[in-house]
């Protein structure tokens, strides 16, 4: 039996080769990757907090192919979570130290494909395309109880379930019809040590009942709860005998996007607004190119008139 349990198995070798092909497949990098602002990281480090949500527009191959089943321009997803790790003398710390230096005060979680969940520093996406969303009013014992959750993750593997779905989807992806996208991203595998980046972060925030994109649906009470002033609350006009509920949504179901599309969430502006150096007055505009622009537009109107 001792031997059995050593032999070799063909088909896990096997398995374990394609999947690094997909992995190598999804996570190249893309030709064309368009920065659309320039990130300001002291602003950045400034203004973001502990239990913000940090979206990212990827420069992978995976990337296109989660922003076009999302319809949107968010592909990956972090949670910040500062200084916890030097707050908590975490094991891996000393490494951290090393490897980022002061940078360990400013650090994020995430999961990739390539090595699963690790920290990295907030500067690494400074480059991106990037949009920090802030959870509304959220508690302090609720945010230490979704950092516990998160930072147990570390060294859990990226659910690999995930990547042959991805790379299923990566070639047909225009064949998916609109009302399937969102279903083509329930992912996974199941394994509580396995995950992707956005369903891992949605499922330390459910923890807390903090809701990102719930469903409200409505449900009828009985005589002696419609008394109630909750009830008349949240009650709608057209039926009385019905009051809105939330309906948790399956954390393999959230994306990147739905953090920023959440109403529970604040996008943090954290490159000028929120430093009050923001002056529309003090822009430079180029108008040469816009003039070019008019002039074609309207040359482009006289040619089709004539």
């Amino acid at each position: 039996m001792a031997e059995m349990s050593h032999s070799f198995h063909p088909w896990q070798a096997l398995r374990r080769a394609i999947t690094r092909q997909f992995t190598v497949l999804l996570t190249k990098p893309l030709k064309n990757y368009t920065p659309r602002f320039p990130n300001d990281l002291h602003e950045l480090t400034r203004h973001i907090r502990k239990g913000d949500i940090l979206l990212v527009e990827g420069e992978q191959r995976v990337s296109e192919v989660i922003k076009y089943l999302t319809q949107s321009s968010w592909s990956h997803s972090a949670l910040y979570i500062g200084d916890e790790l030097v707050r908590r003398n975490h094991p891996q710390l000393g490494q951290l130290r090393a490897s980022y230096g002061d940078e360990v005060n400013h650090l994020i979680v995430e999961a990739l494909v390539e090595t699963g969940v690790i920290v990295s520093p907030v500067s690494k996406y400074i480059n991106f395309n990037i949009r920090a969303c802030r959870p509304h009013h959220l508690r302090k014992e609720h945010l230490q109880i979704i950092l516990d959750d998160v930072i147990s993750q570390l060294g859990h593997s990226y659910d690999m379930q995930n990547v042959f779905d991805l790379a299923r989807y990566f070639l047909p992806v225009s064949l998916i019809p609109r009302r399937f996208r969102r279903k083509a991203l329930q992912f996974g595998s199941g394994l509580p040590t396995q995950v992707i980046c956005s369903s891992m972060l949605a499922a330390a925030f459910d923890k807390v009942g903090f809701p990102i994109i719930p469903e409200l649906v409505a449900q009828r009470m009985d005589e002696a709860a419609r008394r109630t002033w909750l009830h008349r609350l949240l009650s709608r006009p057209t039926d009385p005998q019905a009051r809105l509920v939330f309906r948790r949504r399956h954390h393999t179901l959230v994306t990147p996007r739905d953090f920023d599309l959440s109403p529970y969430f604040e996008v943090v502006k954290f490159n000028v607004v929120e430093s009050r150096r923001f002056d529309y007055s003090q822009i430079v505009w180029d108008e040469h190119e816009g003039s070019e622009v008019g002039e074609k537009r309207e040359a482009s109107r006289a040619g089709a008139r004539s």
